[in-house]
């Protein structure tokens, strides 16, 4: 009983001595919360009826931002933002701090204390904003823009929590893109802006001549130091030591050799030139993009990873039109990559998001107003054999055939100009559906040959898939069907297969893309949506 009534006691002071220490802190929030500065801010706050209003009812309309410190820690986690592409000045750190100072000079200016704390807290959850979905509203940048935007919503009461212990950086980690791509991105703008501080890398005189393997010449040495900056080749000074004996001669750094020219191959790949490991004009051009340039073109392409990084589903078909690639990531995990061919500067592929409901198997094509119009009926009024040739059939608005020769080709009115299924068909053996707006699709091509090349911006505005068949059997084994598709191809058929279940496929716009290996690979701007793209990214936000 004795020893039962002292663990007793011992139960119980130690109690005591949690709720002092608890207490305090307790306490604190509940004076706060009736002070008359949270009164002022409540009277503020009256009728908004927005996300700043909500973020103070979870506080019980405490303020945010009394102490010093907090205001102090906040403006210094508003420096890192730099490191996302963002620009730290258009959230004013620096007049935070001193605004915080103005504000309470006089513990009786309620008011102005008040109005300091929520437009402190507006600074933070705009930040916040920036960081999860992006600065910009995609649609003020390209208006064909079809991808929504539903980033998940802020837990304001986490977030509360966060100011209160002065957490920022941990509040903006946990609203970034939670994907590989954009922290692969900021590793690489680090690793830009580190180059630009270190002197950036030299530039090579414009030359009429081009540089080629075995050649000796003084820009060779240039070219070496250019290359070895973005690790793309080691300094010959390494390959030396790596050789034993002290009598081995130095290569001529002017000498265009094997290992250089390796190197100038993976920078062409990775810049989407042709791969030649010749200097010409193209690959010299991209050579001497200045470090600060690139830097730039990383910011931005930070700026469309925030757009569409959130809330991707498990399985989806992804589309980079700068890159000329799509991927489609499989339930398991596994992803399938291709060539595409996308829609030349003036008929662009847009960007978009939907969902795969369907595919067409020995479609015909229905050729589109501008397409007829532009190309089709050029090459009929010169030779009306062109459509025999393409198997073109000319059909009234109902689909009713009409006699090409009945047909005034310089005024032919509202006709319908249809291609019959077959090995010539423009849209091949098998089309990909899904709603939207522009009428794209992915389709097949019997132009197997632009696969091969580098830069892929041929198309009218749909999507070419090299391998498409391996495509839609990989669909058709993810989405619990049976069907194979070179069956349904034999039959002859042309008939519409919808798919089991929906996949969502995106089409977006990446002129740097992160590969697994931190590299960076710098796209060709076809469309030239950067430069508006950066004015908007770097125009100062108005407060």
């Amino acid at each position: 009983m004795t020893h039962a009534r002292g663990s007793m006691s011992f139960l119980i002071a130690w109690l005591l001595v949690l709720f002092a220490l608890a207490g305090p802190a307790a306490g604190q929030e509940q004076a706060e919360a009736a002070s008359p500065l949270a009164a002022a801010i409540a009277e503020l706050l009256a009728e908004r009826g927005d996300e700043l209003q909500a973020f103070y009812d979870v506080r019980d309309q405490r303020p945010a931002w009394r102490d010093s410190r907090t205001v102090a820690a906040f403006a210094a986690a508003l420096h890192t933002l730099d490191g996302d592409g963002l620009i730290p000045g258009d959230y004013r750190p620096d007049a935070l701090v001193a605004g915080h100072r103005q504000a309470h000079e006089s513990e009786a200016d309620l008011e102005r204390q008040a109005r300091f704390d929520l437009y402190a807290s507006r600074v933070l959850l705009t930040a916040l904003r920036h960081l999860q979905r992006g600065k910009l509203d995609p649609h003020d940048i390209d208006p064909g823009w079809e991808v929504p935007i539903a980033a998940p919503p802020l837990d304001l009461a986490a977030l509360s929590r966060a100011v209160d212990a002065q957490r920022f950086e941990q509040a903006f980690a946990e609203v970034r893109p939670a994907y590989a791509p954009y922290e692969r991105l900021r590793t690489g703008l680090a690793r830009y802006r580190n180059i630009e501080r270190l002197g950036g890398w030299p530039s090579l005189p414009a030359r009429e001549r081009s540089l080629r393997p075995g050649d000796i010449d003084d820009d060779v040495v240039l070219l070496r130091e250019r290359l070895a900056v973005i690790g793309e080749l080691e300094v010959m000074a390494a390959d030396i030591a790596a050789f034993p004996g002290a009598e081995l001669e130095a290569p001529d750094p002017r000498h265009y050799d094997e290992g250089l020219e390796a190197a100038v191959r993976r920078f062409q790949r990775r810049h989407l030139l042709e791969v030649d490991g010749i200097v010409g004009p193209q690959t010299r051009r991209a050579l001497n993009v200045p470090v600060e340039v690139r830097i730039d073109q990383i910011r931005l392409n930070l700026e469309r990873a925030r757009w569409l990084l959130h809330g991707l589903p498990e399985a989806f078909v992804l589309v980079d039109i700068a890159g000329y690639q799509l991927s489609y990531f499989r339930p398991g995990g596994e992803i399938w990559r291709s060539r595409i061919v996308v829609g030349r500067p003036y008929r662009r592929t847009p960007s978009l998001r939907s969902e795969i409901t369907h595919l067409t198997v020995n479609p015909t094509w229905t050729i589109p107003p501008t397409i007829r119009r532009e190309d089709v009926l050029p090459r009929v009024r010169q030779d009306l054999g062109y459509l025999w040739r393409e198997n073109i059939r000319v059909l009234s608005p109902s689909g009713t055939p009409l006699d090409p020769w009945e047909i005034d080709w310089d005024n032919p009115g509202n006709i319908m100009l249809r291609q019959d299924p077959g090995p010539q068909n423009a849209l091949g053996r098998v089309a990909i559906r899904f709603p939207n707006e522009h009428l794209v699709y992915l389709h097949d091509t019997p132009a197997q040959g632009l696969f091969a090349r580098e830069q892929r911006a041929f198309s009218s505005g749909c999507i070419r898939v090299q391998g498409v068949l391996e495509l839609v059997q990989l669909l058709f084994d993810d989405t619990d069907s049976d069907r194979d598709i070179q069956s349904l191809i034999d039959s002859g058929q042309t008939r519409n297969v919808p798919l089991a279940e929906r996949v969502p496929v995106i089409l977006h716009y990446w002129t740097v893309h992160a590969a697994e290996d931190g590299e960076l690979a710098f796209r060709p701007d076809i469309y030239q949506r950067d430069e508006a793209l950066l004015t908007a990214l770097d125009r100062p936000l108005a407060w």
